[in-house]
Parts: C-alpha cells; sequence; structure tokens
C-alpha cells in the first residue's frame, strides 16, 4: 500500500518540476500542457493518500519504518508544491503587470491629441482664467 502511495506522490512531483521548470522558463503555455495528467495523477496520489489513511493504525503498527520514510518523502513533495506555486504565483504577477502595461500603453495612444496643453481630452474642465480688473477711471 505504501509502495504505490509513494509511486503515485513519486510521479506527481516529477510532473510538478517538470511543470515548474517550463514556467520558470517562462514557456507557460508548454508548462501547462500536461494539466490533464497532473489532474490524473493529483487524483491517483489522493485516493492512495486515503486508503493509507483509513489504516494508518495498522500501518504504524506493522510497518513504522516505511511509514516514517514516507512521511519525510511526503515533507519534501510538500516543499516541491510550496516552489511550484511561487513560481506560478510569481508568472501570474508578471503577466499581469505586461497586461496593465499594455493596457495603460492603448489607453494613452487613444486619448485625443491636442494642440496647446497637454491632452486634455473633451470634458476636461479649463484651468480658471484670471479675474478681470475694471479702472473706473478713463
Amino acid at each position: 500500500m505504501l509502495a504505490a502511495l509513494t509511486g503515485a506522490l513519486t510521479e506527481l512531483e516529477a510532473c510538478l518540476e517538470a511543470e515548474t521548470a517550463l514556467i520558470g522558463a517562462g514557456r507557460i503555455r508548454d508548462g501547462l500542457a500536461e494539466e490533464a495528467r497532473k489532474s490524473e495523477l493529483s487524483g491517483a496520489y489522493v485516493l492512495r493518500l486515503q486508503e493509507a489513511k483509513a489504516n494508518v493504525v495498522a500501518l504504524a503498527r506493522l510497518a513504522p519504518p516505511a511509514l516514517a520514510a514516507f512521511r519525510s518523502r511526503q515533507a519534501a513533495f510538500e516543499r516541491v508544491m510550496e516552489r511550484n506555486q511561487t513560481v506560478i504565483a510569481t508568472a501570474r504577477a508578471v503577466s499581469e503587470g505586461l497586461i496593465r502595461g499594455l493596457s495603460e500603453a492603448v489607453e494613452r495612444e487613444a486619448r485625443p491629441k491636442l494642440y496647446g496643453l497637454p491632452s486634455r481630452g473633451p470634458g476636461a474642465v479649463a484651468p480658471a482664467a484670471a479675474p478681470l480688473v475694471f479702472s473706473g477711471r478713463f
């Protein structure tokens, strides 16, 4: 049971490491291409993990070294998951920044270009004029 669980964990970890490497290198489309496989491997891992949790008492009594080895293996897997999530969050932040910058550039180009004061579009409030002074003597 633990061998099957460790095997599922190893396959999922390899898939995540490949995804992390591709996304980290900027090849986002390639990194996300294995989404179906990753989902399938995740499902298999969770299923085997639930089986192990249901039998944890027996595993602890019959195979304590194997259970301890799996727990340390799972801790290493959690570090791989954290690194993967960090790379994905970084890629997301970078892409959002690029989209925001592109949107601002397009908006600047779409503003009307007027002579005189710099780019005041229609409906913009003009600066207040200086007050007029009248003299009572002619």
